[in-house]
Protein backbone atom coordinates (compact mmCIF):
# COMPACT_ATOMS: atom_id res chain seq x y z
CA UNK A 1 0.00 0.00 0.00
CA UNK A 2 1.28 3.50 -0.83
CA UNK A 3 1.87 5.51 2.35
CA UNK A 4 1.62 9.23 1.54
CA UNK A 5 2.03 10.51 5.10
CA UNK A 6 4.62 13.28 5.66
CA UNK A 7 6.89 10.90 7.57
CA UNK A 8 6.76 8.27 4.83
CA UNK A 9 7.34 10.87 2.12
CA UNK A 10 10.35 12.25 3.97
CA UNK A 11 11.76 8.74 4.44
CA UNK A 12 11.30 8.01 0.74
CA UNK A 13 13.00 11.29 -0.18
CA UNK A 14 16.01 10.41 1.97
CA UNK A 15 16.26 6.88 0.59
CA UNK A 16 16.10 8.05 -3.02
CA UNK A 17 18.56 10.90 -2.44
CA UNK A 18 21.04 8.55 -0.75
CA UNK A 19 20.70 6.03 -3.55
CA UNK A 20 21.24 8.69 -6.22
CA UNK A 21 24.34 10.05 -4.48
CA UNK A 22 25.77 6.59 -3.97
CA UNK A 23 24.99 5.44 -7.50
CA UNK A 24 26.48 8.51 -9.16
CA UNK A 25 29.82 8.07 -7.44
CA UNK A 26 30.00 4.27 -7.66
CA UNK A 27 29.34 4.54 -11.40
CA UNK A 28 32.24 7.00 -11.62
CA UNK A 29 34.33 4.43 -9.81
CA UNK A 30 33.38 1.79 -12.37
CA UNK A 31 34.25 4.24 -15.13
CA UNK A 32 37.67 4.80 -13.58
CA UNK A 33 38.28 1.07 -13.54
CA UNK A 34 37.17 0.90 -17.18
CA UNK A 35 39.66 3.61 -18.14
CA UNK A 36 42.28 1.66 -16.22
CA UNK A 37 41.66 -1.40 -18.39
CA UNK A 38 41.97 0.64 -21.58
CA UNK A 39 45.19 2.20 -20.27
CA UNK A 40 46.55 -1.24 -19.38
CA UNK A 41 45.74 -2.65 -22.83
CA UNK A 42 47.42 0.24 -24.64
CA UNK A 43 50.46 0.07 -22.37
CA UNK A 44 50.71 -3.69 -22.90
CA UNK A 45 50.84 -3.13 -26.64
CA UNK A 46 53.57 -0.51 -26.34
CA UNK A 47 55.72 -2.47 -23.91
CA UNK A 48 55.11 -5.69 -25.84
CA UNK A 49 56.54 -4.07 -28.95
CA UNK A 50 59.56 -2.79 -27.03
CA UNK A 51 60.05 -6.25 -25.56
CA UNK A 52 60.77 -7.60 -29.02
CA UNK A 53 63.63 -5.12 -29.52
CA UNK A 54 67.07 -4.62 -27.95
CA UNK A 55 65.36 -2.23 -25.53
CA UNK A 56 63.77 -5.16 -23.67
CA UNK A 57 66.26 -5.01 -20.81
CA UNK A 58 65.16 -1.43 -20.22
CA UNK A 59 61.46 -1.83 -20.98
CA UNK A 60 60.67 -4.76 -18.66
CA UNK A 61 61.65 -3.02 -15.39
CA UNK A 62 60.06 0.19 -16.60
CA UNK A 63 56.82 -1.65 -17.38
CA UNK A 64 56.75 -3.16 -13.90
CA UNK A 65 57.09 0.27 -12.29
CA UNK A 66 54.56 1.82 -14.72
CA UNK A 67 51.98 -0.87 -14.06
CA UNK A 68 52.36 -0.66 -10.31
CA UNK A 69 51.97 3.12 -10.25
CA UNK A 70 49.10 3.35 -12.76
CA UNK A 71 47.15 0.49 -11.20
CA UNK A 72 47.61 2.05 -7.79
CA UNK A 73 46.36 5.43 -8.99
CA UNK A 74 43.28 3.98 -10.70
CA UNK A 75 42.47 1.69 -7.78
CA UNK A 76 42.79 4.56 -5.33
CA UNK A 77 40.64 6.81 -7.51
CA UNK A 78 37.90 4.21 -7.90
CA UNK A 79 38.01 3.31 -4.22
CA UNK A 80 37.86 6.95 -3.17
CA UNK A 81 34.86 7.60 -5.41
CA UNK A 82 32.99 4.59 -4.06
CA UNK A 83 33.81 5.55 -0.48
CA UNK A 84 32.68 9.10 -1.18
CA UNK A 85 29.45 7.66 -2.57
CA UNK A 86 28.79 5.92 0.71
CA UNK A 87 29.57 9.06 2.70
CA UNK A 88 27.41 11.23 0.42
CA UNK A 89 24.57 8.77 0.73
CA UNK A 90 24.78 8.82 4.51
CA UNK A 91 24.72 12.60 4.95
CA UNK A 92 22.38 13.75 2.18
CA UNK A 93 19.40 15.55 3.61
CA UNK A 94 17.40 18.67 3.06
CA UNK A 95 13.73 19.25 2.58
CA UNK A 96 11.24 18.74 -0.19
CA UNK A 97 9.60 15.92 -2.08
CA UNK A 98 11.28 12.64 -3.06
CA UNK A 99 13.19 12.99 -6.36
CA UNK A 100 10.75 10.59 -8.03
CA UNK A 101 7.91 13.01 -7.20
CA UNK A 102 9.56 15.92 -9.03
CA UNK A 103 9.80 16.38 -12.79
CA UNK A 104 13.63 16.57 -13.03
CA UNK A 105 14.08 13.75 -10.53
CA UNK A 106 11.52 11.51 -12.19
CA UNK A 107 13.10 12.04 -15.61
CA UNK A 108 16.58 11.30 -14.29
CA UNK A 109 15.43 8.15 -12.52
CA UNK A 110 13.56 7.08 -15.67
CA UNK A 111 16.79 7.26 -17.67
CA UNK A 112 18.59 5.22 -15.01
CA UNK A 113 15.81 2.66 -15.08
CA UNK A 114 16.01 2.39 -18.85
CA UNK A 115 19.78 1.89 -18.75
CA UNK A 116 20.23 -0.40 -15.74
CA UNK A 117 16.73 -0.88 -14.33
CA UNK A 118 17.11 -4.65 -14.08
CA UNK A 119 20.27 -4.18 -11.97
CA UNK A 120 18.47 -1.68 -9.74
CA UNK A 121 15.60 -4.12 -9.22
CA UNK A 122 17.93 -7.03 -8.46
CA UNK A 123 19.82 -4.97 -5.87
CA UNK A 124 16.64 -3.72 -4.20
CA UNK A 125 17.47 -0.09 -4.96
CA UNK A 126 14.80 2.50 -4.06
CA UNK A 127 15.51 3.98 -7.50
CA UNK A 128 13.95 0.96 -9.22
CA UNK A 129 10.50 2.18 -10.24
CA UNK A 130 7.61 -0.15 -9.53
CA UNK A 131 4.62 -0.30 -11.85
CA UNK A 132 2.11 2.17 -10.45
CA UNK A 133 -0.71 4.47 -11.43
CA UNK A 134 0.36 8.11 -11.12
CA UNK A 135 -2.09 10.98 -10.73
CA UNK A 136 -1.36 14.58 -9.81
CA UNK A 137 2.33 13.88 -9.29
CA UNK A 138 1.77 11.04 -6.81
CA UNK A 139 1.39 7.26 -6.99
CA UNK A 140 -2.11 5.88 -6.51
CA UNK A 141 -2.74 2.44 -5.07
CA UNK A 142 -5.29 0.40 -7.11
CA UNK A 143 -7.78 0.15 -4.25
CA UNK A 144 -11.37 1.36 -4.03
CA UNK A 145 -10.54 4.06 -1.49
CA UNK A 146 -7.41 5.37 -3.22
CA UNK A 147 -8.96 5.44 -6.69
CA UNK A 148 -12.09 7.16 -5.43
CA UNK A 149 -10.01 9.77 -3.62
CA UNK A 150 -7.80 10.45 -6.66
CA UNK A 151 -10.32 10.30 -9.48
CA UNK A 152 -13.65 11.24 -7.91
CA UNK A 153 -14.98 12.31 -4.51
CA UNK A 154 -17.45 9.91 -2.84
CA UNK A 155 -20.24 12.47 -3.27
CA UNK A 156 -19.54 12.70 -6.99
CA UNK A 157 -19.00 9.03 -7.91
CA UNK A 158 -21.70 9.20 -10.56
CA UNK A 159 -19.55 11.67 -12.50
CA UNK A 160 -16.59 9.25 -12.69
CA UNK A 161 -16.31 7.88 -16.26
CA UNK A 162 -16.64 4.17 -16.98
CA UNK A 163 -14.37 4.43 -20.02
CA UNK A 164 -10.72 4.19 -18.99
CA UNK A 165 -7.81 5.09 -21.26
CA UNK A 166 -4.59 3.72 -19.78
CA UNK A 167 -1.37 5.33 -21.06
CA UNK A 168 1.94 3.41 -21.09
CA UNK A 169 5.13 5.40 -21.72
CA UNK A 170 8.22 4.19 -23.56
CA UNK A 171 11.87 3.44 -22.76
CA UNK A 172 13.49 5.91 -20.34
CA UNK A 173 10.23 7.87 -20.06
CA UNK A 174 7.60 8.48 -17.40
CA UNK A 175 3.93 9.37 -17.54
CA UNK A 176 5.09 13.01 -17.70
CA UNK A 177 5.93 12.47 -21.39
CA UNK A 178 2.22 12.40 -22.29
CA UNK A 179 1.73 16.00 -21.12
CA UNK A 180 5.16 17.52 -21.72
CA UNK A 181 4.21 19.96 -24.48
CA UNK A 182 2.48 23.31 -24.27
CA UNK A 183 -0.81 22.07 -25.73
CA UNK A 184 -3.13 19.69 -23.85
CA UNK A 185 -2.21 16.02 -24.08
CA UNK A 186 -4.30 13.17 -25.45
CA UNK A 187 -5.69 12.24 -22.04
CA UNK A 188 -7.14 15.63 -21.15
CA UNK A 189 -8.64 16.07 -24.61
CA UNK A 190 -10.24 12.62 -24.56
CA UNK A 191 -11.73 13.40 -21.16
CA UNK A 192 -13.19 16.68 -22.39
CA UNK A 193 -14.45 15.46 -25.76
CA UNK A 194 -15.62 11.86 -25.26
CA UNK A 195 -15.85 11.60 -21.47
CA UNK A 196 -13.05 9.05 -21.04
CA UNK A 197 -10.83 9.05 -17.96
CA UNK A 198 -7.05 9.03 -18.55
CA UNK A 199 -5.02 6.77 -16.27
CA UNK A 200 -1.24 7.13 -16.44
CA UNK A 201 1.15 4.34 -15.50
CA UNK A 202 4.83 4.59 -14.59
CA UNK A 203 7.08 1.53 -14.76
CA UNK A 204 10.71 0.42 -14.85
CA UNK A 205 11.54 0.27 -18.57
CA UNK A 206 14.84 -1.52 -17.91
CA UNK A 207 13.09 -4.73 -16.87
CA UNK A 208 12.10 -7.40 -19.35
CA UNK A 209 9.02 -6.47 -21.37
CA UNK A 210 7.43 -9.78 -20.39
CA UNK A 211 7.88 -8.97 -16.68
CA UNK A 212 6.30 -5.56 -17.15
CA UNK A 213 3.51 -7.16 -19.19
CA UNK A 214 2.72 -9.53 -16.34
CA UNK A 215 2.66 -6.66 -13.85
CA UNK A 216 0.43 -4.58 -16.13
CA UNK A 217 -1.98 -7.52 -16.34
CA UNK A 218 -2.16 -7.59 -12.53
CA UNK A 219 -2.52 -3.81 -12.28
CA UNK A 220 -5.35 -3.70 -14.83
CA UNK A 221 -7.14 -6.52 -13.01
CA UNK A 222 -7.11 -4.49 -9.80
CA UNK A 223 -7.94 -1.23 -11.57
CA UNK A 224 -11.05 -2.56 -13.32
CA UNK A 225 -12.37 -4.30 -10.21
CA UNK A 226 -11.73 -1.37 -7.84
CA UNK A 227 -12.76 1.51 -10.11
CA UNK A 228 -15.46 3.63 -8.40
CA UNK A 229 -18.04 2.83 -11.11
CA UNK A 230 -18.45 -0.19 -13.39
CA UNK A 231 -15.94 -0.09 -16.26
CA UNK A 232 -17.60 -0.67 -19.62
CA UNK A 233 -14.73 0.29 -21.94
CA UNK A 234 -10.97 -0.08 -21.58
CA UNK A 235 -8.51 1.44 -24.05
CA UNK A 236 -4.76 0.86 -23.77
CA UNK A 237 -2.38 3.36 -25.40
CA UNK A 238 1.36 2.66 -25.58
CA UNK A 239 4.21 4.76 -26.91
CA UNK A 240 7.24 2.88 -28.23
CA UNK A 241 8.15 0.14 -25.71
CA UNK A 242 4.85 0.83 -23.96
CA UNK A 243 3.03 -0.75 -26.90
CA UNK A 244 5.04 -3.95 -26.48
CA UNK A 245 4.21 -4.01 -22.77
CA UNK A 246 0.53 -3.71 -23.73
CA UNK A 247 0.83 -6.67 -26.13
CA UNK A 248 2.59 -8.71 -23.46
CA UNK A 249 -0.10 -7.86 -20.90
CA UNK A 250 -2.81 -9.00 -23.32
CA UNK A 251 -0.96 -12.30 -23.75
CA UNK A 252 -0.68 -12.81 -19.97
CA UNK A 253 -4.35 -11.89 -19.57
CA UNK A 254 -5.43 -14.43 -22.20
CA UNK A 255 -3.43 -17.17 -20.49
CA UNK A 256 -4.84 -16.27 -17.09
CA UNK A 257 -8.37 -15.37 -18.25
CA UNK A 258 -8.14 -11.95 -16.62
CA UNK A 259 -11.45 -10.15 -16.18
CA UNK A 260 -10.27 -6.90 -17.75
CA UNK A 261 -10.20 -8.54 -21.19
CA UNK A 262 -14.01 -8.50 -21.08
CA UNK A 263 -14.04 -4.70 -21.24
CA UNK A 264 -10.96 -4.22 -23.44
CA UNK A 265 -12.13 -2.52 -26.63
CA UNK A 266 -9.01 -0.95 -28.16
CA UNK A 267 -5.24 -0.90 -28.06
CA UNK A 268 -3.30 1.91 -29.71
CA UNK A 269 0.45 1.54 -30.33
CA UNK A 270 2.35 4.69 -31.25
CA UNK A 271 5.72 4.00 -32.86
CA UNK A 272 6.09 0.62 -31.15
CA UNK A 273 8.96 -1.58 -32.43
CA UNK A 274 6.99 -4.82 -32.77
CA UNK A 275 9.74 -6.33 -34.93
CA UNK A 276 12.59 -4.71 -33.02
CA UNK A 277 14.57 -1.48 -33.25
CA UNK A 278 17.75 -0.85 -35.26
CA UNK A 279 19.34 1.09 -32.39
CA UNK A 280 19.11 -1.94 -30.08
CA UNK A 281 20.59 -4.17 -32.78
CA UNK A 282 23.32 -1.60 -33.40
CA UNK A 283 24.30 -1.54 -29.73
CA UNK A 284 24.50 -5.34 -29.75
CA UNK A 285 26.66 -5.33 -32.87
CA UNK A 286 28.94 -2.66 -31.40
CA UNK A 287 29.34 -4.64 -28.18
CA UNK A 288 30.34 -7.75 -30.14
CA UNK A 289 32.78 -5.84 -32.35
CA UNK A 290 34.39 -3.95 -29.47
CA UNK A 291 34.86 -7.16 -27.48
CA UNK A 292 37.29 -8.58 -30.05
CA UNK A 293 40.33 -6.53 -28.98
CA UNK A 294 41.78 -5.92 -25.50
CA UNK A 295 41.90 -2.15 -26.01
CA UNK A 296 38.20 -1.80 -26.78
CA UNK A 297 36.92 -4.64 -24.57
CA UNK A 298 36.15 -2.34 -21.61
CA UNK A 299 33.81 -0.34 -23.87
CA UNK A 300 32.16 -3.59 -24.93
CA UNK A 301 31.64 -4.50 -21.29
CA UNK A 302 29.99 -1.12 -20.75
CA UNK A 303 27.56 -1.78 -23.61
CA UNK A 304 26.92 -5.27 -22.30
CA UNK A 305 25.53 -3.71 -19.14
CA UNK A 306 22.54 -2.51 -21.13
CA UNK A 307 19.28 -3.41 -19.47
CA UNK A 308 17.04 -6.37 -20.16
CA UNK A 309 14.45 -3.97 -21.56
CA UNK A 310 16.89 -2.63 -24.13
CA UNK A 311 17.92 -6.18 -25.08
CA UNK A 312 14.25 -7.08 -25.65
CA UNK A 313 14.06 -4.34 -28.28
CA UNK A 314 16.53 -6.26 -30.48
CA UNK A 315 13.68 -8.26 -32.05
CA UNK A 316 10.67 -7.00 -30.06
CA UNK A 317 10.61 -9.80 -27.47
CA UNK A 318 7.39 -9.88 -25.43
CA UNK A 319 7.48 -13.49 -24.13
CA UNK A 320 9.60 -14.66 -21.21
CA UNK A 321 10.43 -17.99 -22.84
CA UNK A 322 12.24 -16.22 -25.69
CA UNK A 323 14.86 -14.65 -23.42
CA UNK A 324 14.87 -17.51 -20.92
CA UNK A 325 15.87 -19.95 -23.68
CA UNK A 326 18.52 -17.67 -25.19
CA UNK A 327 21.89 -19.23 -24.23
CA UNK A 328 24.00 -16.22 -25.21
CA UNK A 329 22.32 -12.79 -25.19
CA UNK A 330 25.63 -11.15 -26.17
CA UNK A 331 26.34 -13.00 -29.40
CA UNK A 332 26.16 -11.32 -32.81
CA UNK A 333 23.11 -13.18 -34.12
CA UNK A 334 20.15 -13.27 -31.77
CA UNK A 335 17.26 -15.76 -32.10
CA UNK A 336 14.08 -14.34 -33.60
CA UNK A 337 11.32 -13.40 -31.16
CA UNK A 338 8.02 -15.26 -31.17
CA UNK A 339 5.32 -13.33 -33.01
CA UNK A 340 2.57 -13.04 -30.41
CA UNK A 341 -0.67 -12.53 -32.31
CA UNK A 342 -2.84 -9.62 -31.25
CA UNK A 343 -5.62 -10.34 -28.78
CA UNK A 344 -8.96 -11.14 -30.48
CA UNK A 345 -10.84 -9.29 -27.74
CA UNK A 346 -10.26 -5.79 -29.11
CA UNK A 347 -9.57 -3.61 -32.10
CA UNK A 348 -5.87 -2.90 -32.46
CA UNK A 349 -4.72 0.43 -33.88
CA UNK A 350 -1.21 1.57 -34.71
CA UNK A 351 0.52 4.78 -35.76
CA UNK A 352 3.87 5.09 -37.51
CA UNK A 353 5.92 8.15 -38.39
CA UNK A 354 8.72 8.86 -40.83
CA UNK A 355 11.05 11.81 -41.06
CA UNK A 356 10.13 12.01 -44.76
CA UNK A 357 6.69 12.71 -46.18
CA UNK A 358 6.39 9.23 -47.71
CA UNK A 359 7.26 5.84 -46.27
CA UNK A 360 8.57 4.91 -49.72
CA UNK A 361 11.29 7.57 -49.67
CA UNK A 362 14.70 5.92 -49.30
CA UNK A 363 15.54 8.02 -46.23
CA UNK A 364 12.19 7.21 -44.67
CA UNK A 365 12.80 3.51 -45.23
CA UNK A 366 16.24 3.61 -43.64
CA UNK A 367 15.56 6.07 -40.80
CA UNK A 368 11.86 5.62 -40.06
CA UNK A 369 10.88 8.00 -37.26
CA UNK A 370 14.48 8.18 -36.07
CA UNK A 371 14.22 5.19 -33.74
CA UNK A 372 11.62 2.81 -35.19
CA UNK A 373 11.23 1.73 -38.81
CA UNK A 374 7.83 1.75 -40.50
CA UNK A 375 7.65 -2.04 -40.98
CA UNK A 376 8.39 -2.59 -37.30
CA UNK A 377 5.72 -0.09 -36.27
CA UNK A 378 3.23 -1.93 -38.50
CA UNK A 379 4.31 -5.26 -37.06
CA UNK A 380 4.73 -6.70 -40.51
CA UNK A 381 7.53 -7.47 -42.97
CA UNK A 382 8.36 -10.31 -45.38
CA UNK A 383 9.12 -12.74 -42.55
CA UNK A 384 7.00 -11.63 -39.61
CA UNK A 385 3.46 -10.48 -38.88
CA UNK A 386 1.81 -9.82 -35.51
CA UNK A 387 -1.71 -9.33 -36.87
CA UNK A 388 -2.38 -5.65 -37.55
CA UNK A 389 -4.86 -4.81 -40.29
CA UNK A 390 -3.76 -2.20 -42.82
CA UNK A 391 -7.00 -0.24 -42.34
CA UNK A 392 -6.29 0.12 -38.62
CA UNK A 393 -3.07 2.06 -39.12
CA UNK A 394 -2.08 5.69 -39.60
CA UNK A 395 1.11 7.16 -41.04
CA UNK A 396 2.24 10.72 -40.37
CA UNK A 397 5.08 12.12 -42.44
CA UNK A 398 7.79 14.65 -41.67
CA UNK A 399 7.60 13.65 -38.02
CA UNK A 400 9.77 11.87 -35.48
CA UNK A 401 9.42 9.31 -32.72
CA UNK A 402 8.46 11.87 -30.10
CA UNK A 403 5.96 13.70 -32.29
CA UNK A 404 3.76 10.67 -31.65
CA UNK A 405 3.26 11.69 -28.02
CA UNK A 406 1.11 14.71 -28.88
CA UNK A 407 -0.04 15.37 -32.43
CA UNK A 408 -3.38 16.78 -33.58
CA UNK A 409 -3.74 14.42 -36.54
CA UNK A 410 -3.07 11.38 -34.36
CA UNK A 411 -5.43 12.62 -31.66
CA UNK A 412 -8.37 13.17 -34.00
CA UNK A 413 -7.79 9.82 -35.73
CA UNK A 414 -7.59 7.99 -32.39
CA UNK A 415 -10.54 9.83 -30.84
CA UNK A 416 -12.84 8.95 -33.72
CA UNK A 417 -11.97 5.25 -33.38
CA UNK A 418 -12.23 4.84 -29.62
CA UNK A 419 -15.20 7.09 -28.91
CA UNK A 420 -18.54 5.41 -28.05
CA UNK A 421 -20.41 4.40 -31.18
CA UNK A 422 -23.86 5.91 -31.15
CA UNK A 423 -26.69 3.95 -32.67
CA UNK A 424 -28.23 5.37 -35.84
CA UNK A 425 -31.95 6.05 -35.39
CA UNK A 426 -34.60 6.87 -37.95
Amino acid sequence: MVDCSPAATDAQRREEARALAHLSLTELGKAARGVSKVHRSIAAGVFGTLGRTPLRTWSDPTRAVHDAISEGVYAATAGSLETAGGVAGSVVGGWGRPPSHTVPGALGIAVLNGLIGDELTASGSPLASSMQIWHGGRPVEPTVEALRSAFGAPSDVAAVPGHLVVFMHGLMETEIAWNAGEKPGYGLRLHEEIGACPVYVRYNSGRHISDNGRELDNLLSALVVCWPVPVHTLTLVGHSMGGLVVRSACHHASDGHSLWLRVLRHTVCLGSPHLGAPLARGVNAAAVALHTTPVTRPFANLLRRRSAGVRDLHHGTVLARDWEQNPDPDRWSQPMATDVWLSPHARHLYVIATVTRSTRHVVGKVVGDGLVLADSGRGRNKRRHVGYLADDGLHIGRSNHFTLLNDDTIYEWMRDRIRPQRAITA
